[in-house]
């Protein structure tokens, strides 16, 4: 836990910064769906977009995706409240 609001701002900046890298994955696949035609695996693609956004959210091997974010901005809150 953050032991000032400088400490918490840093902590909850990068845990934005982690999802904002997140979300550009997430825009990469979204665009190779929307490029996908008639004879493309548009199953394959949309499973691929969906475990980006998994990833994002709920974190993978490393990371904790948004989750991080929300405990990040909750403790940071806490702290500004005092």
């Amino acid at each position: 836990m953050a032991k000032s609001l400088e400490e918490a701002r840093k902590k909850l900046d990068d845990e934005y910064g982690q999802v904002r890298r997140h979300l550009a994955k997430i825009h990469e696949e979204l665009d190779k769906v929307e490029k996908g035609g008639p004879e493309d695996d548009l199953h394959g693609l949309l499973k691929h977009l969906e475990k980006t956004v998994k990833e994002a959210r709920d974190g993978g091997i490393i990371g904790s995706g948004s989750n991080g974010h929300r405990r990040a901005l909750k403790e940071y809150n806490e702290i500004k409240k005092g």
